[in-house]
């Protein structure tokens, strides 16, 4: 009787364990890239902040850093082949563990920023296969084929959607006509519910949770929509059209003030949709073709709209209220912007590095250099993790010291 007592407490035990463990994943919290940095340096060298060390053999990719178990996870690809490449915090390398074939067309390299939840990571490859391994013994626990499983069509770039877990549950957009939005037991790989969704492809977006009266939804953009869920069963709440010429919309959408900003490249622009109280639906406040961000997020500080254009070049700023713009300026390239402490770091396609006072008035670049290690694009998303910014720059990442 005690035997099989113990026995049920440590399977309880472990249940809980598994289960309530934090997913840490791209973006940060909530997808917001806002990253605590309360000793930030007034004002970095002439030369730029300090370079503590960098690491040079993640392989082609554009995954960003994510941190958890004291140990920082990094997607690359080598020889065809993707890995998750696992450094301690002084950037040396702990090992590599292959999770799968890579993208090797259209820009090659690892897409996807891997979503780490204990000893477990869960990614998907550029030509979609959705993997969970542990990283421990570098087997797989499960994984799906996009394409066979549920009738999805591989996107011109690759599939770059980074997985997002909540609690038990994973959750994806492979496209399908019938599963067009899945959810997953994370540790089992079963299928919790099937969506239809409004039957379009993917769009290339990680998906946003947002918490509404009474429910959980989850919301992203399709080609030529944003769609959201009921994250309890997949039932579609609503549908809004937000088209453009190529169907790309990496941009995870922001909440702010109950309300939502989607944004979108090629021309595309902004939107301002409100929320009624349950997440049912929405209405319209404005929008406008200005700021068409493309792949680099966005910035909401004491009511105004921080972010980069694509066919509208240069950094804007407008009115959350109204959309109206404050500023436009093109003294540094398009690109990625994030927050660290009260300040911007934005990290350009031009591989320029600036430090941003968030300002209405004016383009305000505090210091601005450039990174000088790593390969291909600068398109990745840098991370702000104790203290140091992490940027990654194709086979590079860079840890440079940003706080006193």
């Amino acid at each position: 009787m005690k035997k099989n007592i113990l026995s049920l407490f440590l399977s309880c035990f472990l249940f809980v364990h598994i289960y309530a463990q934090q997913a840490t994943q791209w973006r940060g919290a909530n997808s917001e890239a806002k990253y605590p940095a309360p000793n930030l340096i007034a004002q970095w060298l002439e030369t730029g902040p300090e370079v503590i060390w960098h690491f040079d053999e993640l392989g082609d990719g554009f995954s960003s850093p994510v941190f958890a178990n004291g140990k920082i996870y990094i997607a690359g690809m080598a020889n065809s082949l993707g890995y998750i490449s696992i450094l301690n915090e002084s950037g040396q390398l702990i090992k590599k563990v292959e999770y799968g074939t890579e993208f090797e067309v259209s820009y090659p390299g690892s897409r996807a920023t891997p979503t780490i939840v204990g000893d477990l990571a869960y990614i998907s490859t550029g030509y979609g296969e959705l993997i969970c391994v542990n990283l421990e013994t570098g087997k797989r626990l499960w994984s799906k084929n996009l394409s066979e499983d549920f009738g999805s069509e591989n996107l011109r770039f690759g599939f770059t959607e980074s997985i997002v877990v909540d609690g038990d549950q994973l959750y994806f957009t492979p496209g399908g006509k019938d599963f067009n939005l899945v959810a997953f037991n994370r540790i089992s790989g079963d299928l919790i519910w099937k969506s239809s969704g409004n039957g379009k492809l993917s769009a290339y977006c990680t998906p946003k949770l947002v918490q509404v009266e009474g429910r959980q939804i989850l919301v992203t953009h399709m080609s030529d929509d944003i769609v959201a869920v009921d994250t309890r069963d997949g039932k579609v709440l609503w549908t809004y059209p937000h088209p453009n010429q190529y169907n790309i919309h990496p941009n995870t959408p922001i909440l702010q003030d109950g309300d939502l900003l989607c944004f979108s490249g090629y021309g595309q622009g902004c939107v301002r949709l409100h929320l009624n109280a349950d997440g049912s639906a929405v209405t319209k406040v404005w929008s406008t073709e200005k700021m068409d961000n493309q792949m680099g997020g966005a910035e909401i500080v004491d009511g105004f709209i921080y972010g980069s254009g694509h066919k509208s070049r240069g950094w804007y700023c407008l009115d959350w209220k109204t959309g109206e713009e404050k500023w436009q300026s093109s003294a540094l390239g398009n690109g990625v912007i994030i927050m660290a402490g009260d300040k911007f770091i934005i990290y350009s396609e031009r591989g320029e590095l600036a430090l941003v006072n968030p300002n209405p008035s004016d383009f305000e670049i505090i210091s601005k250099a450039k990174v000088e290690f790593g390969t291909a694009q600068h398109w990745a998303h840098p991370v702000v993790y104790n203290d140091i910014l992490y940027v990654r720059h194709g086979n590079s990442l860079i840890a440079y010291k940003i706080s006193v």
